[in-house]
């Protein structure tokens, strides 16, 4: 299954959201409903692609999820460098082991956005740190759910 556009991912069931880093997978999901999206966990990311994926494939079983919903990291002019083809080739990399829908999701500003709610919360940089990947996935997922959600 090719990459597919957010509306054509099934029109009902759990979705995961991704949050791709070159360390890490920042892991949120959404209710069956798609109401509320919430931050799962940070996979880290060794050498080898095999065992975050399998952990991602755990959690994504485990909530009987239909699809997901990875950040694309697209430049501020809307131009796609480094970054945007490192999540092209870890959606890639997800498809090839399962053949699933995952859409990608414009994630400008997301990281950015969530490390200023947590500046705000003052939590302390470490706290941060732990926080950071899940909560940037949860705000890429509520997103685009959110974006599901209005009249078309």
């Amino acid at each position: 299954m090719p990459l597919v556009s957010l509306t054509d991912l099934p029109p009902k069931g759990a979705l995961l959201g991704l949050d791709p880093g070159t360390k890490t997978i920042g892991v949120a999901a959404c209710d069956t409903n798609r109401l509320i999206a919430s931050p799962v966990e940070t996979i880290p990311r060794g050498k080898k692609l095999a065992p975050s994926l399998d952990r991602l494939f755990a959690l994504f079983d485990d909530r009987k999820c239909v699809g997901l919903v990875m950040g694309h990291p697209v430049n501020m002019d809307g131009g796609r460098g480094p970054r945007s083809q490192h999540a092209q080739a870890l959606a890639r990399s997800i498809i090839e082991r399962r053949d699933i829908p995952v859409a990608l999701w414009d994630e400008r500003l997301s990281t950015a956005g969530v490390e200023r709610v947590l500046l705000e919360a003052d939590a302390s940089r470490a706290r941060r740190d732990e926080l950071v990947d899940k909560l940037a996935a949860a705000w890429i997922l509520q997103g685009a759910i959110d974006r599901l959600a209005e009249p078309h």
